[in-house]
């Protein structure tokens, strides 16, 4: 595919010129919390203000700008990843499943290719994989978004200055190596593992993991220590990057994948903790912006929202404990590896050995509270899962959870107060937040289709 071929000039004219006496910001960052609708928001939120003591709101809901903007995609009214991702990326809506392409497959062209020739480097960082469904749809144009070696061959012919990530998906096709590293290569990029192992001496840099994994997922914020950070130490370096590379103009766009997949979990504290790296990200971001304030744009939203969150449920009335959620240090997905262990062993597993489990990995007994309906809860399904072998696996988008997992976080989540109606999207609209010169054409209710067409109207300024 030529994509000097898609047009442009269509997109360019939907947008006028901004007022007069407005700068074009010379750097935009476009923050997208995959999956964090006003659920995953507002449950930090009540975390900070109620279990953390933390007076100040979550960093970009102390923006000046904040709107909210629906997020349907052309075949439903609840999107998936890869239409949401070409709506915030391309101004256009089109099929679930679909990347980069309106819904006549034709491709689309996107904020990348607009802002590359009014001089603007690319970065492109997220804490799943690179080529997964947001960053792909700021460079590739394909009728599946998983198609994943097409895509990372696209991403290595873009113009894509630094991309990061957890890992590539394309690097087997057929059970056998791709050579997708000596495409990217061939292109001019160097091939970094590690963040630690970063340094800028190459103009375009392909960033991923230490080592190749079989998870889009970089790990949660609960299973790793409390400094590890993946997306923080990605974008740090994308930023030095770009200040390196392209310090009079860059776009960089950050995505915290992670909030999603603990979000078609429906883990509640893996959620929080989640959003919490998302904000500890976005302060380099707005540290920067702090040193270029007449020059830097910063644009916060969402792809879709994940999991129909609530704070309050009927369990608890007219009330929430996130402080509860603090007696857990172990995300619903390890846990669910960690019971699927016991299951293979040959050992059977005691109920006075999984009560020790629950006591020091999800705080049952201590911090929450196990009343006598709780507990023959936990019995019978122990009895169903353990003694009698029921295979009943819950699926959503990631994971299968054995019975018993689902109980355990079924019971956390009435105790803590905090409801879910899906393991999938739901069709809420998400939150829009934004700081910076071109702020200002963010400030109403808009659909998600009109963001990139937004940022752009600020940087044609």
């Amino acid at each position: 595919m030529n994509l000097k071929s898609i047009a442009i000039t269509s997109i360019l004219s939907l947008t006028a010129s901004a007022a007069a006496g407005s700068e074009a910001p010379k750097y935009i960052f476009y923050f997208i919390g995959d999956g964090m609708g006003p659920g995953a928001v507002m449950a930090t939120d009540t975390y900070l203000r109620l279990a953390a003591e933390r007076p100040t709101p979550l960093l970009w809901e102390r923006f000046p700008q904040a709107s909210i903007a629906t997020t349907y995609s052309y075949s439903s009214p609840v999107t998936d990843s890869a239409a949401a991702g070409t709506a915030l990326s391309t101004g256009q809506k089109t099929r679930n499943n679909m990347l980069g392409m309106g819904p006549d497959s034709v491709a689309v062209s996107n904020l990348a290719d607009w802002l590359q020739p009014l001089g603007y480097g690319i970065a492109l960082v997220t804490n799943v994989a690179a080529d997964d469904a947001t960053p792909g749809a700021f460079y590739a144009h394909v009728p599946s978004r998983d198609d994943a070696y097409d895509i990372d061959v696209q991403a290595a012919e873009s113009g894509v200055s630094f991309l990061a990530g957890s890992r590539i998906r394309g690097v087997k096709r057929n059970k056998q190596y791709s050579g997708i590293y000596e495409k990217f290569a061939d292109n001019g990029w160097k091939v970094i593992r590690g963040a630690q192992n970063y340094e800028p001496s190459s103009p375009k840099v392909l960033l991923v993991n230490d080592t190749d994994t079989l998870s889009n997922n970089s790990g949660y914020a609960i299973d790793r220590p409390a400094e590890k950070n993946l997306l923080r130490d990605y974008t740090k370096a994308a930023i030095q990057h770009m200040t390196t590379h392209s310090p009079e103009k860059f776009f960089m766009m950050v995505e915290g994948g992670n909030i999603d997949w603990a979000a078609h979990d429906n883990d509640a504290a893996t959620i929080i903790r989640e959003t919490l790296d998302f904000e500890e990200t976005l302060g380099l971001a707005y540290d920067f912006y702090l040193a270029h304030p007449e020059e830097t744009l910063i644009v916060v939203t969402a792809d879709h929202e994940t999991g129909g969150m609530t704070v309050g449920r009927k369990s608890v009335g007219y009330n929430c404990f996130p402080k509860l959620i603090e007696g857990q240090n172990i995300s619903k997905a390890e846990f669910g590896e960690l019971v699927d262990s016991l299951l293979k062993r040959e050992e059977p597993v005691s109920k006075e050995e999984m009560k020790q489990i629950l006591t020091d990995r999800i705080g049952f007994y201590t911090v929450i509270p196990i009343n006598e309906a709780k507990q023959k809860r936990l019995d019978e399904t122990f009895e169903r899962t353990f003694v009698s072998s029921n295979d009943y696996f819950n699926d959503d988008l990631y994971h299968r959870f054995p019975e018993f997992v689902e109980e355990v976080f079924d019971i956390f989540n009435e105790t803590a107060g905090f409801g879910f109606t899906t393991t999938k999207h739901s069709g809420n609209p998400v939150g829009v937040y934004s700081i910076g010169p071109g702020s200002e054409f963010l400030g109403a209710p808009m659909d998600n289709t009109d963001i990139p067409k937004l940022i752009l109207k600020s940087a044609q300024q």
